[in-house]
């Protein structure tokens, strides 16, 4: 078996996680500047083998698109040309954040480490490819 990679696209950061070989565990890998993205992600596909991207998809409440996803969708565009071997699944990244931060908190990290958005994103990350594997 091969490993499911998840992205987290921001802006400026990106954060992401990676299953291990059997899918069972979904454990966060790190996060990259956006600009280096695909970059990174050349160079890790070329070292593990990835049979999956899976991308949040950011929404509002009333389920409609998020204003966050007109930049993810050139992103997506790059990263299918990129990589036509690998599928892409978008799963739904709402409260992600919220919940990377609650998660930070519960596991007793101090004020001054919550404020590492770079971990933040990691973790988002990690629910969205947990939250993708839960579904499968």
């Amino acid at each position: 078996m091969a490993r499911i990679l998840a992205i987290d696209f921001g802006k400026k950061r990106t954060g992401l996680a990676v299953t291990d070989e059997l899918q069972i565990i979904a454990s966060g890998l790190t996060t990259v500047n956006t600009p280096e993205l695909l970059g990174f992600l050349k160079t890790y596909t070329a070292k593990e083998k990835v049979e999956l991207f899976v991308v949040g998809e950011p929404k509002q409440m009333n389920n409609t698109a998020s204003e966050s996803e007109v930049l993810i969708t050139p992103f997506l565009q790059k990263l299918v040309k990129q990589f036509p071997d690998i599928p892409v699944v978008r799963v739904d990244e709402r409260f992600t954040s919220k919940m990377a931060f609650q998660s930070m908190i519960d596991g007793g990290l101090k004020k001054s480490q919550r404020k590492n958005k770079a971990l933040v994103d990691e973790i988002s990350a990690t629910l969205i490819l947990q939250s993708y594997l839960a579904s499968k």
